[in-house]
């Protein structure tokens, strides 16, 4: 390997793994890279000198933070003190334990990707837009070695209380660019599902004894399964028909009867693009989505509200988005600012978009489907997600058992026209 020379760093590309590129004149120095494209300089060595010494590896610095000269000069004072018998990283370790929250905040989401590749970027988002708002707001100060259950457990009921909430970024900020930070029983449950998960990585790299928000329970969601019967969805396809004469933005409007037809969620839906349109097959074949690459089969009305669509602007295919922005090469935002229109003309206060999915797995259900078909339509990874809808499922299974019973006690009674009664054959 050649001289690590800021010439050389700089010229180096991230891989598909951690790569160390050694230096051929200062055994055991090197520049590390990582896939995210972080590089720091590293020094393996072995501690109290000779070959029988604990192999140890310490980070120096980051590339950029100081020279290539300079890490090199840190790195053969390391090795002269691990010659003399002590430990440097030993020693740098005990100095990151006593890591504030607000700087591990900073490591974790700059590290901590490479240690997780299967997370989606989006969730990562959600990680951490919940640490900035939330834990560092209130922990942020705090060393990771004092902090307890009963802070965690405080930091959620904090959450809960509204105690970080704020409004929307400062006037004049960009429409799509603003944060609105909220409070809650289910923000706080995701913050501190967020500082957990961060708290976890902390102590697998040996930076906290042990995670204090691991028994801590967290704040119980509210299940809202708001189902839409046939007399609300008569009065939601009049509204939609009615916002489509009036001009009402025709993407917003064509997206939610999409969800309504296919009970896919709003982003399958919002940012489809054409060539994920299989109408061979019925199916939008999604690429990515939350639950990873899945299948959404299309019923006819689906299809038929798709190929009119296509129809409408002469697109049916490509790499296009199917509903696209009015500016920019993104895909359309605006549905929610219409579906609080469209919900208040149908009368349905309340109603959530995402209820348009819940509706249409009821509805399934209802038809006498399984709740195994339901889940494979909804794309559920777990049984366990579609039992939610096991008691509508019952709804049957009790009317069946009322209509027994009452044919049953009219026997008993003599009621009836005993020639439709079936006598079993006794056992024998």
């Amino acid at each position: 390997m050649p001289r690590i020379t800021k010439r050389f760093v700089d010229a180096l590309k991230s891989t598909k793994a951690d790569l160390v590129h050694w230096d051929d004149s200062l055994p055991g120095f090197g520049v590390r890279v990582r896939p995210s494209g972080g590089r720091s300089y590293v020094f393996a060595y072995r501690a109290g000198g000779g070959r029988r010494g604990r192999l140890r590896k310490m980070t120096i610095a980051k590339v950029g933070q100081i020279t290539p000269e300079e890490a090199r000069r840190a790195a053969q004072e390391v090795s002269a003190s691990a010659k003399k018998g002590q430990d440097p990283a030993a020693d740098k370790q005990a100095q990151r334990a006593d890591l504030t929250l607000r700087e591990l905040v900073d490591r974790y989401l700059e590290e901590g990707p490479a240690s997780r590749p299967g997370k989606k970027a989006s969730s990562w988002s959600s990680d951490a837009s919940n640490l900035k708002h939330h834990a560092v707001p209130l922990l942020g100060r705090r060393h990771l070695r004092t902090l307890t259950k009963a802070d965690v457990e405080k930091f959620q009921a904090d959450v809960t209380a509204g105690k970080t909430k704020a409004p929307p970024t400062a006037k004049g900020a960009k429409k799509r660019g603003r944060v609105n930070v909220s409070g809650g029983s289910a923000v706080a449950a995701r913050a501190t599902a967020a500082l957990r998960a961060m708290l976890n990585w902390a102590t697998d790299r040996k930076l906290l004894a042990e995670n204090p928000a691991t028994k801590v329970k967290l704040n119980k969601g509210n299940a809202r399964e708001r189902f839409l019967d046939d007399v609300e969805l008569a009065r939601l396809g009049k509204a939609v028909t009615e916002m489509e004469a009036e001009g009402v933005n025709a993407a917003s409007l064509t997206i939610a009867r999409l969800l309504a037809l296919t009970g896919a969620r709003k982003n399958e839906i919002a940012s489809l693009r054409w060539r994920y349109v299989d109408f061979q097959r019925s199916a939008l074949i999604l690429p990515d989505s939350k639950v990873g690459a899945r299948v959404i089969p299309l019923g006819a009305p689906a299809l038929a509200v798709l190929m009119a669509w296509g129809e409408r602007f002469d697109q049916l295919g490509g790499n296009q988005y199917v509903f696209p922005a009015e500016r920019g090469n993104s895909f359309h935002v605006g549905i929610p600012k219409v579906w609080r229109r469209l919900r208040e003309k149908a009368g349905l206060s309340g109603v959530r978009l995402h209820d348009l999915r819940h509706t249409h797995a009821s509805t399934g259900v209802a038809l006498n489907q399984s709740l195994h078909i339901v889940g494979k339509i909804l794309g559920h990874k777990k049984p366990e997600t579609t039992a939610r809808y096991s008691h509508l499922a019952m709804d049957r299974v009790r009317a069946a058992a009322d209509q027994t019973a009452e044919r049953v006690a009219a026997a008993m009674k003599g009621a009836g026209d005993n020639s439709k009664v079936v006598r079993l054959a006794r056992p024998k």
